[in-house]
């Protein structure tokens, strides 16, 4: 399996042919989805979700369908009859031959006046590239094995003591960066001193970053 960063949120998963793409929101690319055969939102916020995106990648693929959670599927399944499929904490499916589980129920808390919105993680499992967990806007522990984390660094709603406790927690073997985009070149240097080898620690996980459009091939170990 191949995973390609596709900018702030949005990642792309490749594996015999067939791509599964996560959260192609606002901050992507705007042909982030296209070439999609699945696609996966995990919450409703513009940076994850946006319909335009998604158009692009169904009238690109007729085949192509959606999986995500009920408050996104009532926005646009009527865009999409019969592609749209609703999923929640607990459920598992396939999605373009990859084997998906869901995570989670809620975002993030960003400030105790904004209400909380729906969230759900996926874990995407590959034969011979393991787990891929990307937990959305929420630091979900899935309650199972993840080999590589799709770690949301930096967020309205996070900080960096409460991303290294959940890196740890997971105990992924490796986390490479996602929910960047808000992030200068100095606020990346920085996130990579504190989640690599001169930080407090993250339980022996090996950080990294792609930049967008980089790829990176995952083998389960």
């Amino acid at each position: 399996m191949e995973l390609t960063k596709k900018g702030h949120a949005c990642v792309a998963l490749h594996r015999e042919g067939r791509t599964l793409v996560i959260d192609p929101g606002g901050f992507s690319e705007a042909d982030a989805a296209v070439g999609a055969d699945a696609i996966l939102v995990t919450h409703e916020h513009p940076d994850h979700f946006d319909e335009s995106r998604l158009r692009a990648a169904l009238e690109a693929n007729p085949a192509a369908g959606i999986w995500t959670l009920r408050s996104v599927a009532e926005r646009i399944s009527a865009a999409f009859p019969g592609r749209v499929h609703t999923v929640g904490d607990g459920d598992a499916f396939t999605a373009a031959g990859f084997e998906v589980e869901a995570h989670g129920e809620l975002h993030a808390v960003i400030h105790p006046d904004i209400p909380r919105v729906t969230n759900v993680g996926y874990a995407v499992t590959a034969p011979g590239a393991g787990t891929v967990f990307h937990p959305g806007d929420a630091l979900t522990v899935p309650g199972r094995p993840v080999d590589t984390l799709l770690l949301p660094v930096h967020a309205p709603w996070s900080k960096v003591a409460e991303v290294v406790d959940y890196v740890r927690e997971v105990r992924p073997r490796v986390a490479y960066d996602v929910h960047d985009g808000l992030l200068s070149d100095f606020g990346h240097l920085v996130y990579g001193r504190l989640l690599g080898p001169n930080g407090p620690g993250v339980a022996g996980a090996e950080h990294t970053r792609l930049e967008p459009g980089q790829s990176v091939a995952l083998r389960e170990e």
